[in-house]
């Protein structure tokens, strides 16, 4: 079979017609000849290959005298159009459900790894300067503090006071049936002073002060400002990490305690409005009920959220690969983490705290 001429797309209809027809009869035998071949485009390429076949057509491309060019065109949509036809073996979903699960599985163990070794080095790094005053970040931690704590103060407030409320309101509605509304008081106390104090302010930072960090350290990684840190031969988790990782350490047991207060003012409000209980009765039953045993439970969590939140920002900052769509990711991922990681931990110590009788 020889084949001649131009193979264009202003031929293409005259020439898949010649296709159809001689496709009518056993082609399995017979010989190529594409010497003729003057002009070839990919439409008139794809024709050749829908003709001849792939495997056939590159032979007969390699025994003829067809312009380089024009060998390497038919042969790149040759390719394209074998792996275009290629059907990937069928998978057994039960397989493929295992497989999926295990590599999700994969991905946080290396997660959790990078995690862990993250908070291993910035602890070294800071027993290393702890010694050493003279490499202390006074301005960027006063300036880490202010940002994430003194910033952070009204909205917490508002937050803890208004949850504070809501609590009280449906601790009245169950407890009314019950004939113990007086109760009410004691349900605000225990639930603001052991989980909802801490809680609501982790949450609140790790939604607002993680993803600031994540993003200041993901775009100085954009700009390469991190590889010039490390050319005037500074350490970046000294110079970034560790102020941020106290200052996270001393507001968050701040923004802890005003969010008690603040929920047990939301508490009082409620109960004075529709219950009766004055504030002098409403404190009364809080000092008389209330051990500061609760208190310190809830203030002693507050370090430990502060530290991982904090270090799970400063994480994903340096994981940020180079691009804006990185950065917009690894905030998200950032936020994300520490959420989970703030609601797993406190889940696992009002376990531990329960079994305790703490």
């Amino acid at each position: 079979m020889v084949l001649s001429g131009d193979w264009t797309l202003s031929h293409y209809t005259a020439l898949s017609r010649l296709i159809q027809t001689a496709q009518e009869n056993d082609l399995s035998n017979v010989t190529l000849d594409v010497s003729g071949l003057t002009r070839v485009d990919t439409a008139g390429a794809s024709l050749l290959v829908k003709l001849a076949g792939s495997s056939a057509l590159v032979e007969a491309l390699d025994n003829s005298d067809v312009a380089t060019e024009q060998q390497a065109l038919i042969t790149a949509v040759a390719s394209a159009m074998e792996a275009e036809v290629f059907r990937p073996p069928k998978v057994n979903p039960i397989l493929g459900f295992l497989a999926d699960i295990g590599q999700k599985v994969t991905a946080v163990a290396h997660l959790l790894w990078l995690l862990a070794g993250f908070i291993g080095e910035t602890l070294s790094t800071l027993f290393y300067i702890l010694p050493r005053p003279s490499r202390w970040r006074f301005t960027s931690f006063v300036a880490a503090v202010h940002d994430t704590g003194l910033n952070a103060l009204p909205i917490v407030a508002l937050l803890t006071f208004l949850v504070g409320s809501v609590v009280a309101f449906l601790g009245a509605t169950v407890l009314q049936d019950f004939g113990a509304t007086i109760y009410t008081v004691n349900l605000v106390a225990f639930s603001f002073l052991r989980e909802f104090g801490v809680l609501l302010a982790a949450i609140l930072l790790a939604g607002r002060t993680a993803s600031s960090f994540t993003a200041h350290i993901g775009a100085m990684k954009v700009n390469e400002e991190l590889d010039a840190i490390r050319t005037l031969g500074l350490n970046p988790v000294e110079l970034l990490v560790v102020p941020r990782v106290l200052a996270m350490m001393v507001s968050l047991p701040v923004l802890t305690f005003v969010g008690m207060i603040s929920g047990l003012i939301g508490g009082a409000v409620v109960c004075a409005i529709t219950l009766d209980i004055p504030p002098s009765q409403y404190m009364a039953i809080v000092e008389r009920d209330i051990g500061l045993t609760h208190f310190l439970v809830g203030i002693g969590k507050a370090p430990v959220f502060a530290f991982l939140i904090a270090v799970i920002g400063c994480l994903e900052g340096f994981k940020v690969s180079g691009s804006a769509q990185s950065v917009g990711e690894h905030t998200t991922s950032s936020v994300v983490q520490s959420i989970f990681m703030v609601i797993l931990l406190d889940s696992i110590a009002a376990l531990f705290f329960m079994e305790m009788g703490w």
